[in-house]
């Protein structure tokens, strides 16, 4: 929960940063905050919850869109208005609190430091869990294209979708409760580890035959026939290089939030951690960096959702 010295001073941070201050507070007086503006904060927020609202409604309004990849890319831009939302409403409260709007109230401030840390972490979780099933989808769109329908059925996203919201909410509640357990902390690094490598694995098999494919079309180009086009190979693999491309994004911008976790375990009092715990609310916009990028690498990989997306501008600047 987020102290009142905090609150005061604007700056930005979540339960877990103060596990690791609490634990070096003999030190405290060493430690400089990196204060990030507010009004970034905020017009970086406003941007992304409005670019995934964007997303949300093109795909709800395309029918064209209505595929499981496209399902699970709607539910990632959700997550993504999660972080953007979350650090918008606390740094209006930190606004608020600092022009002596509202009073402080430190039960109704613990309470609000919750659900906005609870918000962000049930993002990060539904935000890793959507992309290792986007990375599943498009496994099994290259690798079983006739048994594609069958294997990916209507039901089985609807349940997906709802078991990883349920799942994601409900991890990120116990973790807020013991966030003081150092074992829930290497639980949340260990699933961040584990989805890495399962999608490192999915995607590094997916590539391995996008080199075959390549070989398939320099052997056509030379006048072999063999039955592939190049179109359907540029076709199967686009999907791929798109969500490898959200991937690469996501693991830059919450990386260093792992590292964060990883450093309050293992070292919090050495003073190299002390150091990097002063950049945290850094990763604060690295986060909302990554809510921004997303609906971008969507629009600029998807001609579809391109043209709807532009539909709707259109629509509303009439």
């Amino acid at each position: 929960m987020t102290p009142l010295s905090t609150l005061q001073s604007g700056i930005n941070i979540t339960n877990i940063t103060l596990q690791s201050t609490a634990e070096v507070k003999a030190n405290e007086s060493t430690i400089i905050h990196i204060e990030v503006p507010k009004g970034v904060f905020l017009f970086l927020c406003l941007l992304s919850l409005l670019e995934n609202i964007l997303v949300v409604v093109a795909i709800a309004k395309n029918h064209n869109l209505h595929s499981p990849m496209y399902y699970f890319i709607c539910c990632l831009a959700a997550s993504d208005m999660l972080v953007s939302i979350s650090n918008l409403v606390e740094t209006l409260i930190l606004i608020l609190l600092s022009y002596a709007v509202i009073e402080y109230n430190e039960p109704m401030v613990k309470m609000m430091d919750n659900i906005v840390d609870t918000m962000i972490l049930c993002s990060l979780v539904t935000s890793l869990s959507f992309l290792g099933a986007i990375a599943v989808d498009r496994y099994v769109t290259i690798f079983y294209a006739l048994r594609y329908h069958n294997i990916i059925t209507q039901r089985r996203v609807v349940s997906a979708i709802i078991g990883i919201w349920v799942a994601s909410i409900a991890c990120s509640i116990t973790f807020i409760v013991f966030s003081n357990s150092h074992v829930v902390i290497l639980c949340l690094i260990g699933f961040f580890i584990f989805m890495l490598v399962l999608m490192l694995g999915l995607y590094i098999h997916m590539f391995v035959l996008a080199r075959k494919h390549s070989q398939i079309i320099m052997a056509q180009q030379k006048g072999v026939r063999r039955g592939f086009s190049p179109h359907q190979a540029a076709a199967k693999l686009r999907g791929a290089i798109t969500l490898t491309m959200l991937l690469g994004i996501f693991f830059l911008c919450w990386g260093p939030f792992f590292l964060h976790l990883t450093l309050i375990v293992s070292c919090p009092k050495h003073p190299f951690c002390r150091e990097y715990f002063k950049y945290f609310n850094i990763t604060f916009v690295l986060m909302i960096f990554n809510s921004i990028i997303d609906p971008i690498i969507y629009a600029f990989r998807s001609r579809e959702l391109r043209k709807t997306l532009k539909d709707i501008v259109m629509c509303c600047s009439q």
